[in-house]
């Protein structure tokens, strides 16, 4: 067994205090900087960062702006998904934010980070932060296109 397959196998024993440094969901601007000093860790080699963005357009369609609600749930499944994160990964330090209300095109929507002792750890554990967030939370998207048509995502 290599380095790497031990850090997998035993990911509890790196961290002895909590890794989820930072959950919420907000109605105010995001910090990207929040989000990345609330994933800092001494013993991290690495810290993935991720920054989702309102866009400008969707499917060939321009977006005039968007809003996000939430489930009175959505908070805790985002402890959930974290935990299996930090369960599944080497995490030292983990944090995700996501916004709701109304946003406009360039706002950041959400922002996650995970720190791990190596970079390769960090962006898989990020990726997968991301990614079950998208898809496991109760946060849907109204978009409203510039042609006055509009869509619910996730809905």
């Amino acid at each position: 067994m290599d380095r790497m397959d031990a850090i997998y196998e035993h990911p509890g024993e790196l961290a002895a205090t909590d890794p989820i440094r930072l959950l919420a969901i907000r109605d105010t601007p995001l910090s990207v900087d929040e989000v990345f000093a609330a994933a800092g860790d001494d013993a991290a080699g690495g810290t993935a960062l991720f920054v989702g963005t309102v866009r400008d357009h969707d499917g060939g369609t321009d977006v005039a702006g968007l809003g996000y609600s939430a489930h009175p749930s959505a908070e805790a499944e985002m402890r959930r998904i974290a935990e299996k994160v930090a369960a599944d990964f080497p995490v030292r330090a983990l944090a995700a934010v996501h916004r709701v209300g109304e946003l406009s095109i360039g706002d950041l929507a959400v922002v996650v980070a995970v720190s791990c002792p190596h970079r390769a750890e960090a962006f898989a554990a990020c990726r997968r932060l991301i990614d079950d967030l998208k898809r496991e939370v109760p946060i849907w998207k109204h978009q409203t296109f510039a042609d006055g048509t509009d869509e619910w995502v996730g809905a």
